[in-house]
């Protein structure tokens, strides 16, 4: 059984999951319209992360972890290793608030990070520092923090960890992906506990990229709307710390993350299966002896693109999903990329475990291909299953079960 132990989300909407949960359930857009951003044609709407805040925030964790290394138990040679590694780094946006986030969902746990026999950390994200290639924007950074794995390793050994980061970089499908990889070393005794964290930044490359597929709104996202004209690009982290072990932590979770899957249709380099053949064998399998009617919502991809939700219709509908309400968070926090399997497994499980249903903010008349049960209105809920859907480019598609025990 993998346990849930605890969890949270950095966004314009908040540094806790529970102000980001708390700012959802009450319809708080994180979205803001930029002009001239990144030097930029074209306007674009996202959310983006106050770079104050975030760094009041890392100076705040790094000077909580300032003694980390001076710990008696840990080998000298290791602690010269990280004390080296460490020393003139200077971080990068993603790194900061990767770093921020994990030592927040860490404070309700006594786990020891420097554990290296025990604690595996997985880095989840589509881009990393992309905006390093671009030649005028290095100046103080390693050559290295361009690469996703070397992200991923000042990450860890910030928190005195020297294994060696598992990093998944799958599409918008990610952060699913990291989570059921973090499930299966755990079921395989790789290792006693897993954080798993997602998280992608703004960029000229990222806004410039979807506005290329003329995949972008100017407006905030309307999922599964009549007038949805496309989506808007998210900045956030998000941290999951999973366990089989739940013994000897702090406020274990009474979430289970019960199953998950990916499947891929291999439809097109960019553009969904139009019969949902991939995000329907990904249900299929987590539906495995789960009547649907237990289901108490979907999290779906929703990213308010044309055929996006066209796709995610059709799909529901043949896993006979069709009358269980369904929702996106994309109105909140924007597409955040490589953190939005896992920020949005995060504000689903507090829904859950309150027994409430989210409303998709933007959607104000319902209409795809096969009609579905979207949320209009926050709603209760006493059923025990969610379900979060994702796709994402290269035909890749995935799915969550999620369950309250208690």
């Amino acid at each position: 059984m993998t346990i849930l132990l605890s969890d949270n989300v950095v966004s314009t909407l908040g540094f806790t999951t529970d102000e980001n949960y708390r700012k959802v359930k009450q319809g708080v857009c994180g979205l803001t319209y930029f002009e001239d951003r990144f030097g930029l044609p074209e306007p674009f709407v996202a959310s983006e992360i106050d770079e104050v805040l975030l760094e009041e925030a890392f100076l705040k964790v790094t000077a909580d972890y300032s003694d980390l290394f001076e710990k008696n138990d840990m080998d000298e040679e290791k602690r010269k290793y990280l004390l080296t590694a460490r020393k003139g780094v200077k971080y990068t946006k993603l790194e900061k608030a990767a770093i921020v986030s994990i030592a927040e969902a860490l404070k309700s746990t006594a786990i020891d990070t420097t554990d290296d026999d025990n604690v595996l950390f997985i880095l989840s994200t589509t881009k990393g520092n992309v905006f390093l290639l671009d030649e005028n924007e290095k100046e103080g950074y390693q050559r290295e923090q361009m690469y996703l794995w070397y992200s991923a390793k000042l990450i860890s050994e910030f928190f005195g960890n020297i294994n060696a980061t598992l990093v998944v970089s799958n599409a918008c499908i990610s952060g699913a992906s990291a989570l059921i990889a973090a499930q299966r070393e755990l079921q395989t005794r790789r290792c006693r506990y897993a954080i798993v964290t997602g998280i992608d930044v703004l960029s000229k490359f990222v806004i410039a990229g979807f506005q290329s597929f003329k995949a972008l709104s100017q407006a905030a996202c309307k999922p599964f709307d009549a007038n949805r004209k496309g989506l808007n690009i998210g900045e956030a982290v998000a941290t999951i710390i999973l366990t089989e072990h739940p013994a000897g932590v702090c406020n274990s979770s009474d979430i289970e993350f019960t199953s998950g899957a990916m499947r891929n249709d291999a439809n097109h380099i960019s553009g969904p299966s139009r019969t949902g053949d991939g995000a329907y064998a990904a249900l299929h399998f987590v539906l495995s002896g789960v009547d649907p009617e237990e289901i108490a919502f979907v999290c779906a991809h929703g990213t308010a693109t044309p055929y996006n939700d066209e796709m995610e219709s059709v799909a529901l509908t043949r896993a006979g999903l069709q009358h269980v309400p369904v929702y996106s968070l994309k109105g909140y926090f924007g597409h955040t990329l490589g953190a939005a399997g896992i920020l949005e497994s995060v504000i689903s499980i507090q829904a859950l475990k309150e027994g409430t249903i989210l409303k998709t903010l933007g959607c104000d008349t319902p209409s795809v291909a096969c009609p579905l049960d979207v949320v209009m209105e926050n709603r209760d809920t006493t059923k025990r299953r969610c379900i979060k859907m994702l796709s994402g480019f290269g035909g890749c598609n995935a799915a969550l079960l999620f369950t309250k025990l208690y």
